[in-house]
């Protein structure tokens, strides 16, 4: 049963694993980061919204701001 993706803050692991379930935490994190940085409008976008590279969390407009850019996990 599939379950609809809610909008909410969010870990970086916790969200890094569900964009790649099947890697290490450490592992999901940096492919999703690689993900964010190379979608430059995405990038930009987060760092208007006050994120950090030294940031351990997304704000849920973060997290919207993902999903719309990235597509659900």
């Amino acid at each position: 049963m599939e379950t609809d993706f809610i909008i909410r803050a969010y870990t970086k692991k916790e969200l890094a694993l569900m964009y790649f379930p099947d890697s290490m935490p450490r592992t999901a994190v940096n492919h999703l980061m690689a993900w964010i940085r190379n979608c430059k409008q995405l990038w930009n976008e987060l760092q208007a919204t006050g994120y950090h590279v030294s940031s351990k969390a997304f704000t849920p407009r973060q997290v919207k701001a993902i999903v719309e850019h990235l597509g659900e996990p």
